[in-house]
């Protein structure tokens, strides 16, 4: 795992009202792996299976004013229905922006998530 960069994100916590239906969801849309520590939280693996990068936090209530963590995708329509077959709610595009297309979902805790393709 790199080390964290002075003023990078280095770890996200997304409030999970129900963390089994949360992390089959993630599972699911973006194959991503867990490291639980009981009932009360769940860590997201990196990529590399090397540290953790965030978590799923079921003592937290999810709120709509937080910031919107952006996940990257080579292929958006791909994502667009693997999120939909994972159970997630498409709330916004996919849609034009400078540089590329995007589309934000929430997910089965109520979270709004974007995710972008550079075409």
């Amino acid at each position: 795992m790199a080390a964290p960069v002075h003023h990078a994100i280095s770890y996200i916590e997304l409030p999970a009202r129900d963390l089994a239906a949360t992390k089959a969801f993630y599972e699911a849309a973006f194959a991503w792996r867990f490291t639980d520590y009981g009932p009360e939280y769940s860590g997201i693996v990196t990529p590399d299976g090397e540290g953790e990068i965030g978590g799923l936090d079921p003592g937290a209530e999810p709120t709509g004013g937080g910031p919107l963590v952006l996940l990257f995708s080579e292929d958006l329509d791909a994502t667009v229905e693997a999120v939909r077959a994972a159970g997630g709610e498409v709330v916004a595009g996919p849609y034009v922006f400078p540089g590329g297309r995007r589309f934000e979902f929430t997910d089965p805790s109520g979270n709004r998530v974007g995710v972008f393709a550079d075409s």
